[in-house]
């Protein structure tokens, strides 16, 4: 049984990894980052699935794949090299989309164990430093 968990959670995690592969081959930054963000969502997605069948190890690889995929999405939009402020298209998308993500984590956190919730402590700290950098670069056009 342990060899099974330990083979589905190695395959998950190729699955995850294959996807954030794809995304980075996206020529076009803008929509990299929307894609990363896409990823983050499902993988959100992926990990109350997961919570409520009792894998917490599979939970924690998702919370890891959310983290990386805002964090692509974050590198994505300062590679463009563009004013967020001046041309604010995908700077917007990202932050309406990591404000809709960070609503969301707390939700699923709030409906965890007491015991369980610290595991999503540090992705919610990353999607919040992401979505304040992209609201303060749109409100002031500074990218941080």
């Amino acid at each position: 049984m342990t060899s099974r968990l330990l083979l589905a959670i190695v395959l998950v995690s190729g699955v995850l990894r294959a996807g954030l592969q794809e995304i980075k081959a996206e020529p076009n930054l803008g929509k990299r980052s929307a894609l990363a963000l896409d990823n983050a969502f499902n993988a959100l997605t992926q990990a109350r699935d997961a919570y409520t069948k009792g894998e917490n190890v599979q939970v924690e690889t998702f919370a890891k794949e959310i983290q990386e995929s805002v964090e692509l999405a974050e590198t994505s939009l300062h590679e463009t090299g563009k004013n967020p402020r001046k041309s604010p298209k995908w700077f917007k998308r990202a932050e309406g989309s990591t404000r809709d993500l960070l609503r969301r984590l707390d939700s699923f956190q709030q409906a965890m164990d007491a015991a369980d919730r610290p595991m999503l402590d540090a992705v919610k700290a990353k999607v919040q430093q992401v979505h304040d950098d992209l609201l303060l670069g749109v409100l002031e056009g500074k990218q941080k």
